[in-house]
C-alpha cells in the first residue's frame, strides 16, 4: 500500500439508516480533508442497503469533485452492481429521508396518490385504445411475441401448476374425508373438492401463482427497460410502448391463463381421486360424483374469471415495470410491487365475482 493513501474501512452491516445518518457528515468532513488519493476497504461488508450504497457514493463523488482517485476493494460483486447502477437521482431521495414534517409526509405521499392514479387513467386508456387497434388493426399486431411470450408464461408454469394442483386437491380430500368418514359420507368429498376447483380454487391459485411468476417477470423486463432508457428509445422511434410491450403480454396472459386453470383442475381431480380410491372406492363412482356436481355454467364460469384474472395480472405487471424509477433497487421494488397490488386485485375480484354470481342465481 503507498504511503500517500487514506485507508477508510467499512463495517460489516450498512443497513441501519440510523447508524449511517449518525456517520454521514461525520465521515463526509474527514473526506474533504483528504488532500490525497482513497481506499475504500469493503472487505467486512456482509449486508448492505439503498443507504450504504449511498453513503458509498457519496464518497465517491465527493471525491471525484476534487479529482482524487478511489479504489474500493473487496466489494462484492452483487454490492458492486448496486453501486454501478445508483444515481443522483437516489441520492437526493434518500437525503431527503427524515426532513419532512408529518404535515409535509402526508401532502407527498398525497401528491404521489394523484399522481399516480392520472397516471393509471391514461394507461388504461391506452390499453383501450390498444385493445380497439386489435380489432381494426389486427395485422400490427406482433403475433410471433405474443406467441413468444404464451410459451413462456404457460408451458413453463405448467410444471409448477400441476404440482400445486395435485397436492391441493390431495390435501384437501383427505382432510375433507376425515370427518365426513363419520358419517360414511366421505364419497361427497368428490363433489365437494370438483366444485371448489371449477367454481374457486382453480382460477384463483393460478392467477396467484402467475401473479408471483409471470406478473413478477413483467414487472422486471419492462422496468429494466426503463432503467436502461430502452423506452425512451422505442419513443423516440416513433413506436408506442404501450402497443409494442405491454399488449403482447397481455394478450399472452388472457390466452394461457384459462388454459392453465383447467390443467390446474385436472391435476387437482387426480389427486382427490387417490384419496377416494384409497378409501375403497373405484374410479368410476368417484367420476360420476364429480360429474354430477359441476355444471358446465361452473366450469365456463370459472374460465372465464381466469381470463379476467390473466388480463389483470399482466397488466399490473406492465404497469408496475412502467413506474419503476431509478436507481439500483428500483427494479426489485417494482417486481414486488406488482406481485403485491397483483394478489390484492384478484382476491378483490375474486369477492365480487362472487357477489355478482349469487345475485345471477349462477
Amino acid at each position: 500500500m503507498k504511503e500517500n493513501q487514506t485507508i477508510i474501512v467499512l463495517d460489516s452491516k450498512l443497513t441501519n439508516p440510523n447508524i449511517i445518518a449518525r456517520v454521514w457528515n461525520e465521515l463526509l468532513a474527514q473526506i474533504k480533508e483528504i488532500q490525497n488519493s482513497c481506499v475504500i476497504d469493503a472487505s467486512n461488508i456482509t449486508e448492505i442497503n439503498s443507504f450504504g450504497i449511498a453513503l458509498i457514493y457519496k464518497i465517491k463523488k465527493e471525491l471525484k469533485e476534487r479529482n482524487l482517485s478511489l479504489e474500493i476493494k473487496n466489494l462484492k460483486p452483487e454490492f458492486e452492481t448496486l453501486l454501478h447502477h445508483f444515481s443522483d437521482f437516489e441520492l437526493e431521495e434518500i437525503k431527503k429521508v427524515g426532513e419532512f414534517t408529518n404535515v409535509e409526509t402526508f401532502g407527498k405521499e398525497f401528491e404521489q396518490n394523484l399522481i399516480s392514479l392520472i397516471h393509471l387513467i391514461e394507461y388504461l386508456g391506452e390499453i383501450a385504445i390498444s385493445f380497439f387497434s386489435l380489432f381494426t388493426f389486427p395485422k400490427q399486431i406482433r403475433w410471433k411475441e405474443v406467441i413468444k411470450i404464451s410459451e413462456i408464461t404457460g408451458a413453463g408454469a405448467l410444471p409448477i401448476i400441476a404440482l400445486i394442483g395435485f397436492l391441493l386437491g390431495l390435501i384437501t380430500s383427505f382432510q375433507s374425508a376425515i370427518p365426513m368418514q363419520r358419517f360414511g359420507a366421505e364419497i361427497f368429498v368428490a363433489n365437494l373438492v370438483s366444485l371448489s376447483l371449477f367454481r374457486e380454487l382453480g382460477p384463483l391459485m393460478t392467477a396467484i401463482i402467475m401473479a408471483g411468476r409471470s406478473g413478477s417477470s413483467f414487472a422486471a423486463e419492462i422496468g429494466t427497460m426503463k432503467v436502461n432508457e430502452e423506452l425512451d428509445a422505442l419513443t423516440t422511434m416513433g413506436l408506442n410502448p404501450v402497443s409494442f410491450l405491454i399488449l403482447p403480454r397481455l394478450l399472452a396472459a388472457m390466452f394461457v391463463s384459462p388454459l392453465l386453470t383447467i390443467f390446474f383442475n385436472l391435476f387437482g381431480l387426480i389427486g382427490s381421486a387417490i384419496v377416494i380410491l384409497s378409501f375403497g372406492y373405484p374410479l368410476v363412482t368417484f367420476i360420476n360424483q364429480a360429474t354430477k356436481s359441476v355444471r358446465f355454467i361452473d366450469m365456463f364460469g370459472g374460465l372465464f374469471k381466469s381470463i379476467v384474472f390473466g388480463f389483470l395480472i399482466s397488466m399490473i405487471g406492465c404497469l408496475s415495470g412502467l413506474q419503476t424509477k431509478e436507481g439500483a433497487s428500483a427494479v426489485g421494488e417494482s417486481t414486488t410491487r406488482s406481485v403485491v397490488a397483483g394478489i390484492i386485485v384478484i382476491a378483490a375480484t375474486d369477492g365480487i365475482f362472487a357477489v355478482i354470481f349469487y345475485l345471477l342465481g349462477i
